[in-house]
């Protein structure tokens, strides 16, 4: 490209697409005159774990000796990092929960306007949160990203923070109709103001790339141009660069691939928790590690229950999303820990281990497996999770594995495979909707049933594979037709439903150079922020409880939970005392908001949600909610019993350290 534009980077999982996306960012921020970095991912873990590599390779960038980088992790719990706090320190002291609120404001923690745990404090750190994204290199969620479509207040302070910088926007697979309606919108502002922008996907549909590259080329592209773009969608070819500029015609290039990966040999596997224990029993007879993989985390949890009966409590790890903050990324590093590449992973089991995950796994985690058991799902997302399978080589022709285990091995389940048309779990089918996990097993099917010589080719059917599911037109045997037709009619619906209602405040096109923006945000959604309300606006999902989970002892005193040993300065962390007549000690109130927990969909139903409050705010601490109590402020506080039980809107709630956190109906 001769100026920088869009770029969109294909490639499969482990072939170093941040580390080439973060090499171009340096050549289009030389050739536009870009003053920093914006590095969008779809989630608050993904966000975290890329701060540290963000900074890694800002301390290598050449510069003027004395040259300081102002630096944002930019997500609601960015104060808990401490790779961010690691910076912070030395900054002036926190003199307001928020800097950019009115004084004198008292917090409740039930107020619709009220922001998840720590992201005030952050915000006061970073001297207002209406102004953190104007940090020159920032790493979040795309939700900061996405907000700049968006018909809200102070819309034009967050152009002016992605104006002046390089964007790259992470895992582009990952984002559905509803976010996509605010990225492409997104894209073509970007586009008029001639920032560069990169794309980075291992499982792109290609009707998807042409739709992000035309958002960024313009709409007006008419003629042998517009041609071009239909080239983008048909294009199948892998590893694939794909640039435009604004106006311009797209441009694609195949570079080499690095050869990496192996053939990986799919088997149908019938669900039931005998038939998964029976065949883990014989492929582990030699040792190994296997990864399990659920759609929910109700299936990981009594898969994980089945296990450890037959295989024992320390054979079986649980990872899924309902955990503490603070013990998922304790789980994370253990992970890495025991089951990271070979020269980072010291912990290794050395007889058989099963971890039972749900989405987590898919990923941000550089683990590997010798065997990969997965539900069925979006192949998308299936082939995702088959990068953690064999992901490293370990002894020539993986000797050092066992040798069952050998050979990459993926067992398909969580379907019923003997009717005339696969039936997913109910559970599958309510994350996933049934259209999709139809078109998955229609894509698979020749892998499936094709016997010796049809494994799936890591990376070249990644493509064929992802655009066959994506495709428009037929898929599957005959006489899947008709569940086909049935499921498809739903999608569609859901698809311009989720269309519509994001259309309602998407920021109009861009108009004709010197056209006033008076007016651009009227008929508004108002404040857009990172909290539970404000990520809800550019994301299709139900508003979600957060709450900061404490222990009360039988005296009644609140304290941290217990299990928590020490953190990295060798300090206790666990069971410090969380007093009620006073502000807790920086300590204990910094643990405390390290223990938030998302609340699980049950809780994200009206009259489920309007109950919980309620009944979470009769714990309403007045000593915490001053400006000098930042961590703590306006925050919903569950409390758990010495049993680590509670009960909170016709649900009965367990939390353990190994399990997190488990949910029935009272």
């Amino acid at each position: 490209m001769a100026e920088p534009g869009l770029m969109v980077i294909e490639a499969p999982m482990g072939e170093g697409k941040t580390e080439a996306a973060l090499a171009v960012a340096e050549i289009f921020a030389a050739r536009s005159g870009a003053g920093g970095v914006f590095f969008a991912l779809p989630t608050m873990a993904t966000g975290s774990a890329m701060f540290p590599r963000l900074l890694s390779w800002l301390r290598r960038l050449p510069a003027r000796e004395g040259t300081r980088h102002s630096v944002l992790l930019a997500h609601s719990k960015a104060a808990l990092n401490d790779d961010f706090a690691d910076l912070m320190r030395g900054t002036r002291p926190v003199v307001a929960v928020d800097a950019d609120a009115p004084q004198g404001v008292v917090w409740r923690p039930g107020d619709s306007g009220r922001s998840a745990p720590a992201d005030l404090v952050a915000h006061a750190w970073l001297r207002g949160r209406k102004k953190a994204m104007l940090s020159s290199f920032v790493a979040g969620t795309v939700d900061q990203l996405l907000f700049a479509g968006l018909k809200s207040k102070h819309l034009a302070l967050r152009h002016l923070a992605v104006a002046g910088k390089v964007v790259v926007i992470d895992e582009a697979h990952a984002y559905d109709a509803y976010m996509s309606v605010y990225l492409d919108r997104v894209l073509s502002w970007l586009g008029a103001y001639g920032v560069p922008v990169m794309v980075l996907s291992a499982t792109l549909p290609a009707g998807r790339r042409r739709e992000l590259v035309k958002a960024y080329a313009g709409p007006s592209i008419q003629g042998p141009a517009a041609a071009a773009f239909e080239a983008v969608a048909a294009a199948g070819d892998y590893p694939l660069l794909t640039a435009v500029i604004r106006g311009g015609e797209p441009v694609m290039r195949r570079p080499v691939s690095s050869g990496r990966g192996a053939p990986v040999r799919l088997e149908r596997l019938e669900d039931g928790l005998e038939v998964l224990g029976d065949r883990l029993e014989a492929e582990l007879s030699g040792g190994g590690c296997v990864l399990v993989v659920r759609n929910t985390v109700s299936r990981v949890l009594e898969t994980a229950r089945a296990l450890r009966a037959r295989f024992g409590e320390d054979r079986v790890t649980v990872a899924h999303s309902c955990f503490l903050d603070i013990d998922r990324a304790a789980n994370d590093a253990a992970l890495l820990r025991r089951f990271g590449p070979p020269d980072k992973a010291p912990d290794r089991p050395v007889g058989p281990h099963i971890v039972v995950a749900s989405q987590v796994a898919e990923q941000s985690l550089d683990v590997d497996f010798d065997l990969l058991v997965t539900d069925l799902c979006p192949v998308d997302l299936l082939l995702q999770r088959m990068g953690r399978l064999h992901r490293h080589q370990r002894g020539a022709e993986q000797a050092e594995r066992p040798p069952r285990l050998r050979e990459a091995r993926c067992l398909v389940t969580g379907v019923d495979w003997d009717g005339g048309v696969p039936a997913p779990v109910r559970g599958s089918v309510a994350v996933y909707g049934a259209y999709a996990l139809l078109r998955s097993a229609a894509a698979l099917l020749p892998h499936l049933d094709g016997g010796p010589g049809r494994p799936v080719r890591l990376p070249e059917d990644i493509s064929p594979l992802v655009q066959s599911a994506y495709a428009d037109g037929p898929a599957g045997p005959e006489e899947w037709a008709d569940a086909l037709a049935e499921a498809l009619a739903r999608h569609e619906e859901r698809r311009a439903d989720q269309a519509d209602r994001a259309a309602t405040f998407r920021l109009d096109e861009v108009g004709k150079a010197g056209r006033p923006l008076f007016g651009w945000v009227a008929a508004g959604a108002g404040d857009a922020d990172d909290t539970r309300a404000g990520r809800a606006q550019v994301r299709d999902s139900r508003e979600s409880l957060e709450v900061v989970v404490v222990q009360r002892r039988a005296d009644g005193v609140l304290t941290t939970v217990p299990w928590l040993a020490q953190d990295r300065h060798g300090k206790q962390i666990g069971g410090l005392v969380l007093p009620q007549d006073q502000v807790p000690a920086p300590l204990a109130a910094r643990t405390a908001a390290a223990s938030g927990l998302r609340l699980p969909i049950q809780f994200s139903y009206a009259e489920v949600m309007d109950r919980a409050i309620a009944e979470l705010e009769k714990l309403y601490v007045p000593a915490w909610q001053v400006k000098d109590s930042h961590w703590l402020a306006g925050q919903l506080i569950l409390a758990l019993d010495e049993d680590c039980q509670t009960r909170l809107a016709g649900f009965s709630l367990r939390y353990s350290r190994t399990d997190g956190l488990e949910v029935t109906r009272a």
